[in-house]
């Protein structure tokens, strides 16, 4: 073979090579960095991403879990926001990346991370206590512009006290807004009778919903939840009535979202995005759905964008009204 052949054969070799070169895939463990508190929400669909990755072998690198719950969440938001951008760690981030910016002096904003995928929408709940008098949405809302009623929430100024500020703008009455701790605590508070309401996510009142304690009134949503499975003795999630169709015009649903280290390379945006790709197919993920009665979703690029765009804003509008905005 001639040189020229030679080299000319090395060339078509290192070409046909090159993409194969540049893909990524972690090398190391990868860190899911979860901006909440021990078994919250977060924390179990970190626990389930780390069981569905492992279990179905999706990556050779093993995956860890990390709780900064911190100074409500923004430990979380700190830590991703100053990660290296080396592939190596993503954190499972809802609606605080832009209503604590909005409330507080946290330095952060969801565009220094780079975008992966949106996996699943959390749903809420208008909730009383099963022994209330108020059997439907328009008899809670009659009684609580009689006399005041407490609503109870996880938080201040984050997801259940802005939704109830915005049952307060859509129905013109106000609510004793009490903040707890966990959706957990805010749901015993209920049983016991020490509010009058909440608006929980399904999974935080499930218990309490199968035990007869509580009542569902309606899901903020536009159409009932797809879970046909009865749940209590007579009814299913999809039996719960839209908060819609119950005069209360409202639709309020909460990304679950993954983000990496921002500047991350598009070799690494396509490892995680195939990769979440896979997740929603495995059973676990599908389980997961099912059991929290979450919409299961999975936005990336440009929709995914396009939806945290419009729901910030959407968010900045409730939280301007509310009087929640930090004045700067």
């Amino acid at each position: 073979m001639t040189t020229k052949a030679v080299r000319t054969l090395a060339c078509v070799t290192l070409c046909l090579a090159a993409p194969q070169a540049m893909a990524f895939e972690p090398s190391k463990p990868v860190e899911i960095v979860v901006p909440a508190g021990a078994g919250g929400a977060s924390d179990q669909m970190a626990r389930m991403l780390q069981n569905a990755v492992q279990q179905n072998k999706l990556m050779t690198s093993p995956v860890v879990v990390t709780l900064k719950g911190g100074a409500s969440g923004a430990e979380g938001l700190i830590d991703m926001k100053s990660a290296q951008p080396d592939g190596h760690k993503f954190i499972i981030a809802q609606s605080s990346i832009y209503t604590l910016p909005l409330s507080t002096n946290v330095p952060f904003d969801w565009r220094d991370l780079t975008p992966i995928a949106i996996i699943a929408l959390d749903q809420f709940v208008l909730w009383n206590n099963a022994t209330s008098e108020d059997k439907s949405v328009a008899s809670l809302l009659a009684t609580a512009k009689a006399k005041p009623l407490k609503m109870g929430g996880t938080g201040s100024k984050r997801e259940d006290h802005i939704l109830t500020s915005f049952v307060e703008q859509k129905s013109a009455v106000k609510f004793a807004y009490i903040p707890y701790k966990s959706g957990g605590e805010a749901a015993t508070q209920l049983v016991g009778g020490h509010t009058d309401a909440n608006v929980n996510n399904p999974s935080e009142n499930v218990a309490v919903w199968r035990a007869g304690q509580v009542r569902a009134l309606c899901v903020f949503d536009n159409k009932p939840m797809a879970y046909n499975t009865k749940v209590t003795q007579d009814l299913s999630w999809g039996d719960i009535p839209t908060c819609r169709s119950q005069g209360l015009d409202i639709e309020y649903t909460m990304p679950r979202a993954i983000f990496i280290a921002g500047k991350s390379t598009p070799e690494q945006v396509k490892f995680y995005v195939d990769l979440f790709k896979k997740v929603a197919e495995t059973k676990e993920y599908k389980d997961y759905v099912s059991n929290q009665a979450l919409t299961p979703a999975l936005l990336t690029g440009k929709d995914m964008v396009t939806f945290l765009e419009t729901d910030e804003k959407k968010h900045r509008e409730l939280m301007d009204t509310a009087g929640f905005l930090l004045k700067k």
